[in-house]
């Protein structure tokens, strides 16, 4: 189970190699951000996070999972005197009541895109409809076989598409083409969809120069479409993988951090280079007996570091000349 969850199936090393040999772009952004995977997660899970994520931010969105685990999730166990709930199913959030329950506990107005997309999934549609949207070639954790309970799908022999999956899931309350490429791509195994909000958005502009001239930060379902088809056309059927590497190298945080790390590997090198000149002059005033010999080992530790001074050093030479100086007077008198 873990090894799907965290999609360790797909070698990422050989994703980054591709995509920096197509993309200059991700070539020059991408290193200081290695090992970034997609997880395979649920479907229903995925769908209603991304239901809470609208216009949040992730610690809320965490709090607003959690609620519904405790309130509405099957009870798994107590460990440490805290009970844990599984995430409630579409049934578990239908109710009439559920909806007004959910914004005491905060949820705003995403209340009632919960409640209204559980509604549809769990009488509207047949059992397993979710998981039939799936990617063949991505199973899901529980790996099990999804069949429709439904004469209309008896038949049918088309294999599910991306294209289908986005499709359907535009027809839930709350969903538009980000929620519905996000759970394509976390959800589902579509690993070709590429989620586009402002972030992505300024990405495409900056540093593909898409849509110049547009000024809105907002835009239309066929520019949407058409920037996602871009994305998928440099980096292939894994572009949603390639996307949340540049996604997170754009947002400012982890920016800094890269940033941050790179300069701690500076200072420690340049702390480095100060030490093993203290060692050389040290050893130098020790082990030197004339003084053409310890000129021409100065100069060669400063030919090898000319931007490094030590003063604590420099004066122990300086020491050093005095005193033999002031030993040949009194010898010459």
């Amino acid at each position: 189970m873990l090894h799907r969850y965290f999609s360790l199936s797909q070698s990422v090393s050989k994703m980054y190699e591709q995509w920096a040999a197509s993309d200059a772009n991700f070539a020059r952004r991408a290193t200081a951000f290695t090992g970034i995977r997609i997880l395979n997660q649920d479907a229903w899970e995925t769908l209603v996070s991304f239901i809470c994520s609208s216009n949040n931010n992730i610690s809320r969105i965490s709090q607003m999972v959690h609620k519904l685990c405790i309130h509405y999730g099957p009870y798994v166990g107590t460990i440490e005197g805290e009970a844990f709930h599984d995430f409630p199913p579409p049934e578990a959030l239908a109710g009439s009541g559920v909806e007004s329950h959910l914004r005491e506990l905060g949820f705003g107005y995403r209340a009632k895109y919960i409640a209204e997309t559980a509604r549809i999934v769990a009488t509207e549609r047949p059992a397993g409809w979710l998981q039939s949207l799936r990617n063949p070639s991505c199973p899901a954790l529980d790996s099990a076989d999804v069949k429709l309970e439904n004469t209309e799908t008896k038949g049918a022999t088309e294999p599910p598409t991306y294209k289908a999956a986005h499709a359907a899931l535009l027809e839930l309350s709350g969903v538009g083409p980000k929620v519905s490429d996000c759970v394509c791509l976390m959800g589902l195994g579509w690993y070709e969809s590429v989620p586009i909000d402002t972030h992505v958005w300024q990405i495409a502009q900056r540093d593909y120069n898409f849509g110049k001239g547009v000024k809105s930060k907002t835009f239309n379902k066929t520019m949407y479409d058409a920037v996602g088809d871009h994305f998928r056309q440099i980096w292939g059927p894994h572009a949603g993988w390639a996307q949340s590497v540049l996604f997170t190298a754009n947002l400012k945080s982890f920016a800094e951090q890269a940033s941050s790390k790179k300069s701690a590997v500076s200072k420690v090198e340049v702390s480095i280079a100060k030490v093993e000149v203290k060692i050389e002059v040290k050893d130098e005033s020790i082990l030197s007996t004339t003084t053409s010999a310890r000129t021409k080992k100065r100069k060669t530790v400063t030919a090898e570091l000319p931007a490094i001074k030590d003063e604590k050093d420099s004066g122990e030479e300086t020491n050093i000349r005095q005193t033999r100086a002031s030993k040949r007077r009194k010898a010459n008198s």
